[in-house]
């Protein structure tokens, strides 16, 4: 198994997913690629809640599903550092 690249800064990188009602936030809290587990503070219509959720997916493409059903698949490398100005 490959090891993910440890270098990227993962912490609150950000994740926007559009519901076709209203955008979702993501923030990443907190990743154990050694338990698969990955920890999301989740930003919805005003509500904020964390969760915890396993990791799936090759270890070079690693995602976590997200729904009602999991219909959603809500890829690792797609969250995006929070620019500061």
């Amino acid at each position: 198994m490959n090891k993910v690249p440890h270098h990227r800064r993962y912490f609150m990188s950000e994740f926007q997913l559009y519901d076709t009602d209203h955008f979702i936030t993501f923030n990443i809290i907190a990743i154990d690629f050694e338990r698969r587990k990955i920890t999301v503070n989740i930003s919805n219509q005003g509500k904020l809640s964390v969760q915890t959720y396993d990791l799936k997916g090759e270890d070079n493409a690693l995602y976590f599903e997200y729904g009602i059903f999991d219909e959603n698949k809500i890829p690792v490398d797609d969250f995006e550092q929070i620019k500061e100005d």
